[in-house]
């Protein structure tokens, strides 16, 4: 096997790859939730009662959002204010909806003054995202509160130290209460319960929903997850938007996924760094469904969660059912936190670590691990990344030997090549005549750049899905490591006062960028260079495309490059001078042997 083919084939997959990340990224990727517009869309469906009761025996399932409820014209919804560590928003009485919600410790940009992420927006707005919680009347004469019913609250806010009940008389005997709770960070536990006063039992199936009344702007990369999420049954489920349209479209008013049972399980809608998700109670068996919704040519998305079957209200008692929201950032620590602590299957998974979840995980931990010692990720990283060069130093050692007798049997090669011009198999035979001589193995150079895929990747997925890593400084002029390099070399970084990616989004060649060019290239010298003149041209180009794909990536990916090719041109230039210490010494010896 010719190791510079394999090489060659390992980094031009690595460059379509990225070159196909770069393509499919937007112009002007947003990973918020946009701020509330006036302008307004029509009401969400909210469920209703069926036309006529179930037949004995008969099973009844709530659709939470497939029936429309005109909206009566009215003045400004009741509201009451939420008031967090962590988050601030108000929850509409009118509906019983939590639709406004910031959280405290994001902004926007880096500005100081920068507006604070806002992951809810009132549903009447056109970035309307909220999560509400409702009944569908099981024997279809009980009346239920609707998406117009306006509810009186217990207390004057919802804080930690604040619970609150919302509780709504229906006038035949059954009240309806929310009792909720927010505890310190972004969880917020709901029991919802129907008291019956009256003298017959009363039939009604509770839900909870979060419905999206738009189409979010997409970071648009290819190796994030955005849309539906959930852990069902304990299997991590991910629906695009696209792909949850698409099985939506193929059965319509059925939804795009739907599964019986969720205990311990959880489901919502995520973003980039943010998520919204449902968690039902371990007691009662649920279902729950992903749906897309189009009216009048807006798209709009929910997950959402129903009993699975009535919950029966006998006259003079009470039931109830408990579930909970998780409306926050996806931070890994809290996540955990969560799972540990209440039981939610793989919570963490809300963050999409991927296929090498058993390496970006650990990744992550050992990076914040070095971030809680040095203060600065960006260190975190170039720390982190000698220590995987000192854990596979023997195997690197051991390659970059054996590369190094390659580069000094070079000349060799070649003059077997141009021996043998006509015949491939005695090249072939020739060569490895030679290696058994010279005692080189050709494929173990191969090895450590095997290795070093998975890991590349996997520090990429650290470094782009973590919320940690999200404006996290390094020194000098890279304020966020998980945004490109902001620099350009086509404005003499700077100096001259225009935008050329304004030009084209081609146009962007930061310093970094050109740190790790440079380096790549020192490196690529210290390598036995390919035999085929093809494929040596290749090989000097490479540098250069890879400084160009890597210019759009986020800067603290490219300083990790950067800073491993530094190591490794350090690595094989000790390795290179002890190869030709070993041979010099040979050759001493072997004369003076001949002297003698």
């Amino acid at each position: 096997m010719d190791q510079k083919n394999l090489i060659l084939a390992i980094a031009l997959s690595i460059g379509i790859l990225l070159t196909f990340n770069l393509l499919v990224k937007p112009n002007a990727p947003v990973t918020t939730a946009q701020a509330p517009q006036s302008q307004t869309v029509p009401t969400p469906a909210t469920p209703a009662a069926p036309t006529t009761p179930p037949a004995a025996g008969q099973s009844v399932t709530a659709t939470p959002g497939d029936t429309t409820v005109a909206a009566a014209p009215r003045g400004p919804a009741p509201r009451i204010p939420v008031q967090g560590p962590r988050v601030q928003g108000s929850l509409n009485l009118r509906g019983a909806m939590l639709d406004t919600l910031e959280l405290s410790g994001y902004r926007d940009t880096l500005a100081p003054n920068s507006p604070l992420v806002q992951l809810f927006a009132p549903r009447e707005s056109t970035a309307g995202y909220f999560a509400q919680w409702g009944w569908s009347a099981a024997d279809g004469r009980t009346r239920i509160p609707d998406g117009n019913t306006e509810w009186s609250a217990s207390a004057a806010r919802l804080a930690p130290d604040s619970p609150v009940t919302l509780t709504w008389d229906n006038g035949q005997g059954q009240v309806f209460t929310i009792a909720l709770t927010l505890d310190e960070r972004y969880m917020v536990s709901v029991t919802q319960a129907v008291r019956n006063t009256g003298t017959e039992a009363a039939s009604v199936l509770p839900w909870a929903r979060i419905r999206r009344e738009h189409t979010p702007t997409l970071a648009g990369f290819y190796i994030l997850h955005e849309g539906f999420v959930g852990v069902l049954d304990g299997r991590l489920q991910e629906w695009s938007y696209s792909s949850a349209k698409s099985e939506a479209a193929k059965r319509p008013g059925s939804p795009a996924f739907e599964v019986a049972s969720s205990a311990g399980g959880w489901a919502g809608i995520t973003d980039k760094y943010w998520l919204a998700a449902l968690i039902p109670s371990r007691d009662i068996a649920m279902r729950t469904a992903f749906r897309h919704v189009s009216e009048g040519g807006v798209d709009r998305w929910q997950a959402d969660l129903a009993a699975a079957a009535p919950v029966e209200v006998a006259a003079g008692a009470t039931a109830s059912i408990a579930t909970r929201l998780f409306a926050g950032a996806k931070e890994v620590a809290t996540l955990d936190f969560y799972e540990r602590t209440l039981g939610i299957t793989d919570f963490d998974k809300a963050v999409d670590f991927g296929w090498f979840y058993f390496l970006t995980k650990p990744f992550f931990y050992a990076i914040d691990f070095l971030y809680d010692l040095f203060g600065n990720f960006g260190v975190a990283i170039l720390v982190f990344t000698l220590g995987i060069k000192l854990l596979f130093f023997p195997l690197q050692n051991k390659a970059y030997h054996s590369m190094a007798k390659m580069k000094l049997v070079g000349p060799k090669l070649t003059e077997i090549k141009e021996r043998y011009p006509d015949d491939p198999r005695k090249v072939q035979s020739e060569m490895m005549a030679l290696y058994k001589t010279e005692k080189i193995n050709p494929v173990s150079g191969c090895l450590p750049i095997l290795i070093q895929i998975p890991v590349f990747f996997s520090l990429y997925k650290v470094l782009f899905v973590t919320i940690e890593m999200r404006q996290a400084p390094f020194v000098g002029w890279i304020r966020d490591l998980s945004a490109p390099d902001p620099t350009n070399l086509f404005n003499l970084f700077g100096l001259l006062p225009f935008d050329p990616m304004q030009l084209s989004s081609f146009l962007h060649l930061p310093a970094w960028a050109l740190i790790m060019g440079v380096t790549m290239f020192v490196q690529q010298k210290l390598n036995p260079q390919p035999t085929d003149p093809i494929q040596a041209k290749l090989f000097t180009y490479m540098p250069v495309l890879f400084t160009f794909m890597l210019a759009s990536m986020p800067a603290g990916l490219v300083i990790y490059w950067s800073w491993n090719n530094l190591l490794s041109i350090a690595q094989q230039a000790w390795i290179t001078r002890q190869e030709r210490a070993e041979r010099m010494a040979a050759r001493r010896t072997l004369a003076l042997a001949k002297k003698g």
